[in-house]
């Protein structure tokens, strides 16, 4: 049985290297300074808490958190963008080939779903970690602070915070509405001892969102529009962090007031913009926060321990392109309107047989069904020079082609694509489903089409069902981690028969099964004395495919 280092709740006291230590009449012995040093030092100059407020952004696109953990490199391990394709890997929107090069089968196979999985150690340390950087800035950043910085500090670390708790008990729980005396997720304050910690019982669902929302409250009376850049949180993305919590608790007129609010300044991206391969760069006025991938970092000098590489048709250095593409689901695909521009973010291609041999299968040419995309480009490969279409050709039809290559250069094996965390749409459809559950359809096609009107001119319902706002999100938000929760938050089953799934993969599974739900894991159970084995979710066997 694989073991793991015990990662949150009893955490290593961090130091702090000379930089800061420099400010004191006297370096301590060894260069470093204590904890309790360092927040002296921050609270006699609050500007000196930006690296640890940068380092909430930065922790987001780690790499390699807990490969060394793992006892070896584990090529998913790439931060949060990894997170939403284990995610969406789990869900029935995005099947991919199951084979030995597709680092997320265990995902679409849910064979995840285990007190010592790799996907288990890898969300709780993820978003824990995220926590426990919160918390930190926390001490310094206090309640009663009245310097402006100190309180823009705090704002940042209360929304990371409650965005870190609202993907955590997402994943170990179902949703809100009926489950709100059952177990969440431990609750860790930035008060909270070792000794606390290390007997800390999970809190249940109710408590946990009461956490969140006291949290992302004072956030938004803190924070301002400005902001260094977009991998920090402002107002409106505090905003749109409160209408993502207000949905799942069934506060529909508070979750589409604040989704009005968070989409202030934003637009979504042109009928234009998507109808080549994008999703790209933070550098639109779509995407309210991102996560901002440069050149230099750590996921991009690895090569292909990022997203690009996984998710990506189009990069010249990675997994998506020959060998483990992902693709939409057929029958999602098939009732999208061909009037509908985010049709062409998939290619179905055309059987390609060898002419002299018909019955011999070449593979698929995606030349004719993607007319947008520029298939002159060249790839080498072991010394082989192939075209686009001959690439691509290894893939199947129902290709995803939506995320564009680093600088829209189709081959470039430079991933420092940036990741989108919130768009301007997603409020737009929060909005919409926030009415149709109201019964407002005729309001709700309103909001709709505010989204609509840059996707399909055609579209003009004048009322709309919560499950019409619902399949407008599978698409429009396909990839981007978002299609789990959906599935999770309205009570729908996991229904993959009949479209493009692996036999082994094609589940349909009851809505609030317990093979849904990931188990917290094992090391946490034996340091944590208020979880005991019988306090953790159920392992139940995986459904015959």
């Amino acid at each position: 049985m694989k073991k793991y280092k015990y990662f949150y709740l009893v955490p290593a006291m961090a130091l702090l290297c000379c930089n800061t230590s420099c400010e004191l009449d006297q370096l301590p012995e060894g260069g470093t300074i204590t904890t309790e040093q360092k927040d002296q030092i921050q609270l006699s100059d609050p500007a000196k808490l930006n690296a640890d407020v940068v380092g909430l952004a930065s922790a987001l696109i780690k790499l390699e958190a807990i490969s060394e953990w793992a006892g070896g490199t584990l090529h998913f391990d790439y931060g949060f963008a990894s997170a939403c394709m284990m995610l969406d890997a789990s869900g029935m929107d995005m099947p991919s080939e199951d084979t030995g090069y597709n680092w997320y089968r265990d995902g679409l196979r849910l064979t995840d779903r285990t007190d010592t999985g790799e996907n288990t150690y890898f969300f709780w340390n993820l978003f824990y970690n995220e926590i426990k950087m919160a918390n930190d800035i926390l001490k310094v950043a206090k309640a009663d602070a009245e310097d402006p910085t100190m309180k823009k500090y705090r704002g940042q670390a209360l929304g990371f915070r409650a965005w870190a708790y609202l993907n955590l008990i997402q994943i170990y729980q179902f949703t809100y509405k009926g489950h709100e005396d059952a177990p969440g997720v431990p609750i860790q304050t930035e008060f909270m001892t070792q000794e606390e910690a290390a007997n800390n019982p999970r809190a249940t669902v109710a408590k946990v969102y009461e956490t969140i929302m006291t949290d992302l409250d004072e956030a938004i009376s803190l924070l301002t529009t400005e902001r260094q850049d977009k991998s920090q949180i402002n107002i409106n993305v505090a905003y749109g962090l409160r209408a993502r919590a207000n949905l799942l608790m069934q506060n529909w007129e508070d979750a589409a007031k604040d989704a009005t609010e968070a989409m202030k300044g934003f637009v979504p991206y042109t009928r234009e913009q998507v109808s080549k391969p994008s999703f790209n760069s933070a550098d639109v006025q779509s995407w309210m926060w991102a996560n901002i991938i440069g050149e230099t970092s750590d996921v991009v000098q690895s090569g292909i321990l990022n997203f690009p590489s996984h998710m990506c048709s189009f990069t010249g250095n990675g997994y998506a392109p020959g060998y483990a593409g992902r693709y939409i689901n057929s029958k999602l695909y098939n009732e999208i309107p061909e009037n509908d521009v985010r049709k062409l973010w998939w290619v179905l291609g055309e059987a390609v047989y060898n002419p002299e041999n018909p019955k011999e299968f070449w593979g698929y040419d995606f030349t004719e069904t993607a007319p947008q995309v520029d298939w002159n480009w060249k790839i080498n490969y072991r010394g082989n020079d192939y075209n686009i279409a001959e690439w691509l050709g290894w893939q199947a039809p129902y290709l995803n082609i939506k995320f564009g290559p680093y600088q829209n250069i189709y081959n470039n094996a430079t991933n420092a694509c940036d990741f989108p965390l919130m768009r301007v749409e997603e409020m737009i459809l929060i909005k919409a489903e926030a009415l149709a559950q109201q019964g407002l359809g005729g309001d709700a096609a309103i909001a709709l089409k505010d989204l609509m009107k840059n996707r399909d001119e055609s579209w003009n319902k004048s009322s709309v069902t919560v499950d019409d706002v619902w399949f407008q999100r599978r698409i429009e938000l396909w990839g981007e981690g978002f299609s789990f929760f959906d599935m999770m938050r309205l009570k729908k089953p996991l229904d993959r028969t009949g479209a493009n799934f692996a036999a082994g993969c094609a589940f349909n599974i009851p809505a609030e099964s317990q093979i849904l739900l990931w188990i917290i894991p094992e090391d946490e159970i034996n340091n944590n004395k208020g979880i005991t084995p019988e306090d953790n979710n159920e392992i139940v066997a995986i459904p015959k495919g």
